[in-house]
């Protein structure tokens, strides 16, 4: 489904982004494996993808520094001579309350969350123009369309990748690149299972399915969103959520 194409995933060392790398392999598509502090884990990925047959590099990178990016995405494209598909993962949090949330945890996280997707998106937007098609998979999440007390800063950042989504939609349409959404609900990852059982709980009574959803789930969405099954599909939010925010 995905052969001959390459993949930057960022955000790519563990956990939902860990398995979108790992999904797309699995279709066919080299990948390069962007990571900010987890560097064994990143290696980990990139051996996984090469037991499959195809080629990964793992890239360490900060994707809220604009240089950063610029170098690390100039550097692929070097080596692999095209990026064809760029899966925007990175993100943090930062919880609190309103009251009690600091600037400084305020901007960081909407300087991964949103900036970052907003930095990868700057420095590929030409090589798409020039290749005349790609694909551009954000994440963002159903608290950005729906809110969540204690993270007003992801909620913000997220609905920010919403718009930006949509607005970078309209302006490569006539290129042939499409660029969409995924956003995630509650999903068993590292950050989730660090939640107390009270606030799991809490979760799982707003979910339909009554069930956690699994990375692959959200993995699945956006292999099928970066193949060519999808390609009259742009600018939409699609919540893989169980229902949650319906």
């Amino acid at each position: 489904m995905l052969e001959g194409k390459v993949a930057l995933v960022t955000g790519a060392s563990r956990g939902i982004g860990r398995e979108i790398a790992l999904t797309l392999a699995g279709y066919g598509a080299d990948v390069i494996v962007n990571y900010h502090g987890s560097a064994d884990r990143a290696s980990e990925v990139v051996a996984e993808i090469e037991a499959m047959g195809r080629k990964a590099v793992a890239v360490q990178c900060s994707v809220a520094e604009d240089e950063a990016c610029a170098k690390m995405i100039g550097d692929m494209l070097q080596m692999f001579g095209h990026i064809d598909i760029l899966v925007n993962n990175a993100g943090i949090t930062k919880d609190n309350l309103m009251a009690k949330m600091s600037e400084e945890d305020f901007d960081s996280v909407v300087a991964t969350n949103l900036k970052g997707t907003f930095h990868t998106i700057k420095h590929m937007y030409r090589t798409f123009l020039k290749q005349r098609g790609g694909r551009i998979i954000n994440l963002t999440s159903v608290t950005g369309i729906m809110g969540n007390a204690g993270q007003a800063n992801y909620a913000a950042s997220k609905a920010g990748v919403i718009g930006l989504t949509k607005s970078v939609a309209r302006e490569l349409a006539g290129r042939n690149v499409t660029v969409n959404a995924v956003a995630p609900g509650y999903v068993d990852t590292d950050m989730t299972q660090a939640m107390s059982d009270g606030a799991k709980e809490t979760v799982m009574a707003q979910i339909p399915l009554k069930r956690v959803g699994q990375p692959k789930d959200i993995a699945e969405m956006v292999a099928f969103l970066a193949s060519d099954k999808a390609g009259y599909v742009t600018g939409q939010v699609i919540s893989v959520d169980g229902g949650m925010s319906m």
